[in-house]
């Protein structure tokens, strides 16, 4: 994790004193199970959470005890014996490390999910807004970067907005399939810990259960985790990039916006460059390589091992922090940018007319001329329109073969811009609902 591209709300999800309080929490729920199943004395599973409830578990501590003992769990429950004295003997009855290290892994997963569905609310509402400024804003379509046909700028945010909806449902479940616990004991058996204890914990920490583990929760849940983080993270490079595109000098249709003071080179003093979608196209890139690693820790041997655990450490953290990161940095991007619907406008223009040609190729198939010939017919005259030699609708009236199918009022007619904007009322209709 780098604090350049933190949020601290997201960064306390995985800081080791909230690690080490879901633990105890952990800890003693399942003994608060045990000893109304008569495992444990009533009266010491009070006195752990007597003790522990409020306590500052001291890392630079169990740090301290970890470098005896070699073990990250059995340095915190050292240190819980010093805080609650001789009653913390009754706790981990039965339990294994990964009952702890997994339930709390998923709880810390399951929260930092519930900050990215925020997250993504808050940039669903900036597109949204945004979409509906410019719902009937002209602008060209563009497909391999070169001009197509009309569309609205609004339609364009439209899309994005679509396609955050589906990226917050993939978070949605995604958090739904991680919310798992674990209570079961050395490879999963529940012999020395009665089932009871699970459902208890999982009730408490907000979780299910997990409907059989082995020492471990599989990691296949933790894999599609991972992987809807990434498919949310390509859709913010995809968002990143057209507002990139439409930023670059010689279409400049949108740009992100600039403060005042705020510098773009230390060369040149002119400049004004997209840095914050830049960003966010490498957070991407950063976000969906976390996604391969969690697929590797799928394939463990037997019932456990923990060649998953050294990764875990590092992508749990790093790619909710980063994508966390990354959603409000696109939100604040897409609140303040600056749209030129003026040069939208000339850009629209600059073809002299060839964004029509579709319309009135269908138009001569209409009136009787192959589709072969209308397309001949009408590219012949976009041609010459394209190398500068005149505007597509005074060529098209100049050409015999044209003409004589298609008379000069209904070729102007071919040339309205509102003919391809007629159906984007239905379009927001199915994007934002009636």
């Amino acid at each position: 994790m780098i604090p350049r591209y933190a949020r601290e709300q997201m960064v306390s999800i995985w800081s080791p004193e909230t690690k080490f309080r879901i633990w105890f929490e952990i800890e003693a729920h399942a003994t608060d199970a045990l000893a109304e199943l008569g495992v444990v004395p009533k009266e010491a599973a009070a006195k752990v959470w007597e003790k522990g409830r409020n306590a500052k578990f001291d890392v630079a501590r169990i740090d301290e005890i970890e470098r005896e003992v070699k073990h990250d769990v059995i340095a915190f429950l050292t240190h819980l014996s010093e805080i609650v004295g001789p009653e913390a003997r009754f706790v981990h009855q039965g339990m294994t490390s990964s009952d702890v290290l997994d339930t709390c892994l998923n709880v810390q997963l399951m929260r930092a999910a519930d900050l990215l569905i925020e997250d993504t609310d808050a940039l669903l509402a900036a597109l949204k807004k945004r979409a509906f400024e410019y719902k009937t804003t002209p602008t060209i379509g563009r497909s391999h970067g070169i001009h197509a046909e009309p569309t609205t700028f609004g339609i364009k945010l439209a899309t994005y907005f679509a396609e955050f909806t589906r990226a917050r449902q993939r978070l949605v479940t995604a958090r739904a399939e991680i919310a798992t616990c674990a209570i079961s004991g050395a490879v999963g058996t529940f012999a020395n810990i009665d089932p009871k204890v699970e459902e208890y914990v999982a009730k408490m920490m907000g979780l299910s259960v997990e409907p059989i583990s082995t020492q471990i929760i599989p990691r296949d849940r933790h894999a599609a985790y991972f992987a809807a983080l990434g498919v949310v993270a390509s859709s913010l490079e995809r968002l990143a990039i057209e507002i990139r595109h439409l930023q670059r000098t010689e279409v400049l249709e949108a740009e992100e916006y600039f403060s005042p003071g705020q510098k773009g080179s230390s060369a040149m003093p002119h400049k004004r460059n997209p840095v914050l979608t830049e960003n966010v196209t490498g957070l991407a890139r950063m976000v969906r390589a976390y996604a391969l690693p969690a697929m590797e820790n799928v394939a463990l041997w037997h019932e456990r091992d923990i060649s998953h655990s050294s990764v875990e450490r590092y992508i749990g953290p790093d790619a909710t922090i980063t994508l966390d990161f990354a959603l409000a940095r696109m939100t604040g991007v897409v609140q303040k940018l600056v749209v030129y619907p003026v040069r939208m406008q000339e850009n629209l223009d600059r073809t002299h007319g060839l964004v029509h040609s579709q319309r009135v190729m269908l138009a001569l198939t209409q009136a009787g001329v192959s589709r072969e010939d209308s397309y001949r017919m009408v590219q012949r005259n976009a041609m010459r329109a394209w190398n500068g030699e005149g505007n597509l609708l005074d060529l098209l009236k100049a050409d015999p073969d044209v003409a004589k199918a298609l008379p000069a009022p209904q070729l102007e007619a071919m040339f309205d811009l509102g003919y391809h904007l007629k159906q984007v009322d239905t379009i927001f209709a199915r994007v934002f609902g009636s």
